[in-house]
């Protein structure tokens, strides 16, 4: 089983969410996500100041097996964007819900964060996909 830690909510599309309480969230793919791209060789993150819709995708993961569109869990403004991700992309499969962290968004509708998975709601989503 990927890990799947219990701080975090998730999306059906494998995105996780971190409430940094303060109206912001930090966003990224998920340890399952990772591992079924495989090397991740190139991360485009949102642009700073974009506005982003729940849903919709925003960014994109390239890895040696396939190109990967990332979905944006919740709506709002990126306030910042993993630049460090360009030089070292790989660093989403080391370390995913770490430093792999993709982008940070200041929250439009804070109600958003009640609609996604709970840890346990996204473990069983990927026991479901993994059979």
């Amino acid at each position: 089983m990927s890990n799947i830690p219990n701080n975090l909510k998730y999306t059906k599309t494998h995105e996780w969410v971190m409430d940094n309480g303060d109206g912001t969230a930090t966003i990224g793919i998920t340890d399952y996500a990772q591992d079924l791209l495989g090397d991740i060789v190139f991360i485009q993150p949102p642009e700073s100041g974009a506005a982003v819709k729940a849903k919709q995708d925003c960014a994109v993961v390239e890895s040696v097996k396939a190109a990967s569109d990332i979905y944006s869990p919740i709506s709002g403004s990126v306030t910042a964007g993993n630049d460090a991700l360009s030089s070292a992309p790989e660093t989403v499969n080391k370390d995913p819900y770490g430093e792999g962290w993709i982008f940070k968004i200041k929250l439009s509708n804070a109600g958003e964060l009640g609609q996604l998975l709970t840890p346990q709601q996204y473990a069983d989503h990927v026991a479901s996909e993994a059979h």
